[in-house]
């Protein structure tokens, strides 16, 4: 399976960006209203310069406390996160996560935003490959 196949499944291709002077306080209200658990920081809403999730956040409270709440999106995120392209594996995606222990994965296409997955979004769509296959093979031998 391909990212751009599990970005066709979710629907919504639209990316939730925040620039990079926001405050912590207010991405929190974004993470929270939209149900989600990072956002890609960016100037113009195409380029990905960070990425930054609740646990980055929660890393920060645990360090500095509350006044982290003040800081901007600039100051907590990942700089260059990685990335991935519409045509990469998701087997392949899945493995950079692991290993990296990171849950969102910014698509690109060149320097330009195009979607956004998560680990959910590739163990998802990984089970529904197997269930698939499970389905197909008990057809073979039950000679369906």
């Amino acid at each position: 399976m391909l990212v751009h196949q599990i970005l066709n499944s979710k629907g919504d291709d639209s990316v939730v960006t925040v620039a990079p002077d926001t405050l912590i306080s207010s991405v929190l209200e974004v993470l929270a209203e939209k149900r989600i658990g990072g956002v890609v920081v960016s100037s113009d809403g195409a380029t990905v310069v960070g990425i930054l999730s609740e646990r980055d956040v929660v890393r920060a409270l645990a360090q500095r406390g509350a006044a982290c709440l003040s800081e901007s999106a600039s100051q907590m995120m990942t700089p260059n996160p990685s990335c991935c392209a519409r045509s990469d594996s998701a087997d392949g995606v899945l493995l950079r996560m692991t290993e990296g222990r990171f849950r969102h994965m910014p698509v690109t296409e060149g320097d330009q935003l195009v979607g956004i997955v998560t680990i959910g979004d590739v163990v998802k769509a990984r089970m529904d490959e197997l269930s698939m296959e499970k389905t197909a093979l008990e057809g073979m031998i039950m000679g369906h």
